[in-house]
């Protein structure tokens, strides 16, 4: 039972491509099954989260992340009534365009592209499923709907959002597309907004499993954080078996369920109340309110603390910051050989690299370089510079 604020696949706004519904799928179903079949979403599972693949095998992925964002953001759409389907795509592909090495592979990408218009990983992420998947022989991309779109969409620059407009087909309603919202300064949709927070809440939770198991920071250390140290002490309090040696990592994951838990269940009170005060009639009424999905603002001024620790804790830390640097180097080296000759890029990408023109060179590498796996961009740097930085 869908809410009248929530997303209805029959009543979707459609797809760059029109296409007849599917026989036993609603629309945005359609939209999850050709994420999870396409080629950047099988790539999420050898691209960094915060440590590099080779460091551990139970380290996070960014294609475990996107399923734990997928779960949690089913979770809380179910008790809002909104559409789990919509909420399950948009968390699948909403980091479908990361670059291998995580954030440091993008700042590395985005110095390269400063003059050629930057690179950032959630503009790749429409830019994959909406042109670079090459799966269909009608059209280039996954051909997903406006809505799922939208929510992929998470940020934008104003001059990103014109550039998109002017190749946006012409929408039935006249609502502008994807980089409508940005321009007119509205909300998407809730469930787009869901998505956004159910992503922050899995990394902040395990960025804490990951740290503690790599052994950077110490459970002690993160007992310093207020917001962690209250769910400490409950799982303390109901099990104080806890407290016995070698239950430690028992004691960490009890910490973290808990903290999970009642984060979600702040997220849907608060937006309860948010929905109740403004109470939109319908999806378009959404999107002139205010950001509805939200944390309490207790629970938002703990997490923005967790944050901060983690951030200076964690992913500050030496030894990641030197690793980062050096996965630096490698984004950078593979940009400077590939646009020396675009001939080195290998298989699927020389042949439209071929047709390029020297202005679209540029964006034709990057696209290349993004889709990479940590692994095959250690290799080809080393094989194209006989430097090991990584290994």
């Amino acid at each position: 039972m869908l809410a009248p604020y929530a997303s209805d696949p029959a009543r979707s706004r459609g797809r760059r491509f029109a296409q007849s519904p599917a026989p036993t799928r609603t629309e945005f179903q359609r939209d999850r099954d050709r994420i999870v079949h396409c080629t950047a979403f099988r790539r999420l599972v050898y691209k960094t989260q915060v440590f590099l693949n080779h460091e551990g095998d139970l380290f996070r992925t960014r294609l475990t992340h996107s399923l734990e964002v997928a779960q949690l953001g089913r979770s809380m759409a179910r008790s809002l009534q909104l559409n789990e389907d919509l909420v399950e795509a948009i968390a699948l592909a909403h980091d479908l365009g990361h670059t291998p090495f995580g954030h440091a592979g993008q700042d590395a990408l985005n110095a390269c592209m400063a003059d050629f218009g930057g690179f950032e990983h959630n503009l790749q992420s429409l830019r994959v499923v909406d042109h670079l998947e090459e799966r269909y022989p009608e059209y280039d991309g996954l051909n997903l709907c406006f809505e799922t779109r939208e929510g992929i969409l998470k940020h934008c620059s104003r001059r990103n959002a014109e550039a998109l407009e002017g190749s946006e087909p012409a929408f039935a309603d006249g609502q502008g597309g994807v980089g409508a919202r940005f321009l007119l300064r509205q909300q998407p949709s809730l469930e787009a907004q869901l998505c956004n927070l159910a992503d922050e809440i899995a990394y902040n939770a395990h960025d804490i499993d990951d740290g503690v198991r790599s052994g950077l920071i110490t459970f002690d250390q993160v007992r310093e954080v207020p917001l962690f140290d209250r769910y400490a002490d409950q799982a303390l309090h109901s099990h104080p078996i806890l407290a016995q040696p070698g239950n430690a990592r028992r004691w960490l994951y009890e910490s973290i369920r808990l903290m999970l838990s009642d984060q979600v269940y702040d997220v849907i009170s608060a937006t309860q109340k948010a929905l109740g005060d403004h109470q939109p009639a319908d999806v378009q009424a959404v999107r002139q309110c205010p950001e509805l999905l939200r944390f309490s603002a207790e629970m938002r001024s703990a997490t923005q603390t967790l944050k901060t620790f983690l951030f200076n804790a964690l992913y500050r830390h030496p030894q990641v910051v030197d690793t980062m640097d050096r996965a630096k180097q490698v984004v950078q080296g593979l940009y400077a050989a590939y646009t020396r000759d675009p001939q080195a890029m290998q298989s699927g990408a020389t042949p439209r690299a071929a047709a390029c023109t020297d202005v679209d060179m540029p964006r034709r590498v990057a696209d290349y370089i993004a889709g990479m796996t940590d692994r095959f961009a250690a290799r080809e740097h080393e094989r194209l510079t006989g430097l090991r930085l990584l290994a």
